[in-house]
């Protein structure tokens, strides 16, 4: 008799097994079965691709990366949406996962709630993985953007490509202070809750992300 799949699944691969038990134990709180793995090779060689299903995945792992990981998952055509774990360190390259194809990017320290949401939103795309953006999705980012100073229009440009505030600053000519009072304008402005989700509006916006 064939195991019964899981109405939901989420793969979780990072090599720090503290941090695989605490994700694991934080989405089956919330009703959602989980398949830990060590690194990105094991979970490769385990991997079967199954609906309703996501991936979270660490950006730094020993071996191959988050983001390795990923570009493997698209070069073998297996389906699956990613979302990539990344410390503050690694924001830049969690916005190249995202034009890559990443369903969001999480940062640690990760808010529950917040990681608990972006995996709904994976299991919803891998449910529907071809489903067009609403087109009042759009309309609402251009309508934001349009509030924008063009100041915050160019700290949100950096912002979305991954730069801290002091590069900001250095580039802009501005001091940190300032640059922290524009991001948290633009912020407000975009209604955006967090970076993973500005850079989301970015991308669905056409701008570029870096």
């Amino acid at each position: 008799m064939n195991e019964k799949l899981p109405d939901a699944l989420v793969f979780v691969v990072d090599d720090e097994p503290a941090i695989r038990d605490s994700l694991a134990m934080l989405l089956r709180s919330v009703g959602l079965a989980t398949r830990t793995f060590e690194s990105a090779q094991a979970f490769l060689d385990a991997f079967q691709p199954v609906p309703n299903s996501c991936l979270l995945a660490d950006v730094r792992m020993p071996g191959m990366s988050g983001l390795e990981l990923q570009e493997t998952l698209r070069t073998r055509a297996l389906k699956v949406p990613v979302i990539v774990l990344t410390g503050h360190g690694d924001i830049a390259m969690a916005v190249r996962a995202m034009k890559a194809g990443a369903a969001d990017f999480i940062e640690k320290p990760y808010n529950d709630q917040v990681l608990i949401d972006a995996v709904h939103r994976a299991l919803a795309l891998s449910r529907n993985p071809d489903a067009p953006p609403p087109a009042a999705d759009r309309a609402g980012i251009e309508t934001r953007l349009a509030t924008l100073s063009p100041r915050e229009r160019e700290v949100m440009q950096l912002v979305i490509e991954g730069k801290p505030n002091k590069v900001i600053a250095t580039r802009l000519g501005l001091s940190t202070r300032t640059v922290e009072v524009h991001r948290a304008k633009v912020m407000e402005k975009m209604q955006a809750a967090s970076l993973a989700e500005l850079v989301r509006m970015a991308l669905g916006a056409g701008l570029s992300a870096g």
